[in-house]
């Protein structure tokens, strides 16, 4: 006789057999992001209305340049996965598949034109 737990039993169970690691990353994304959004809301608070000066000389020092990338590279990635179970849940066929791709697209893109955008205002002198 086996003497099984409900979580092993459940375990690797679903669809896509990834759902409890899905749940975990974006249950550590999202808390990883409500820690260090706030810091990069002070951040860009001090950038946000001055002149190019002060903006370069603010993202030119390395933590604020730091935490922005971190914002940028979490919360892509987190929207990115949410966004795909979204229209997992909601979509059929090839329409599903062509919003997945669009989605992935879109926040690669967004990912590296931001880096790109604080690489340049990071490393201008």
């Amino acid at each position: 006789m086996r003497y099984l737990t409900d979580r092993k039993r459940a375990e690797g169970r679903g669809a896509s057999h990834t759902g409890t690691e899905h749940h975990w990353y974006m249950q550590v994304s999202a808390f990883g992001l409500a820690l260090i959004v706030p810091t990069f809301i002070v951040i860009f608070g001090q950038a946000l209305g001055s002149g190019y000066d002060n903006v370069i000389a603010v993202f030119s020092r390395p933590i604020p340049a730091i935490v922005t990338g971190l914002v940028l590279l979490v919360g892509m990635q987190h929207f990115r996965r949410g966004a795909q179970i979204m229209i997992e849940d909601y979509t059929r066929k090839s329409t599903r598949k062509v919003l997945i791709m669009c989605v992935i697209v879109l926040s690669y893109g967004l990912t590296a034109t931001g880096l790109f955008a604080l690489g340049k205002l990071a490393l201008t002198q």
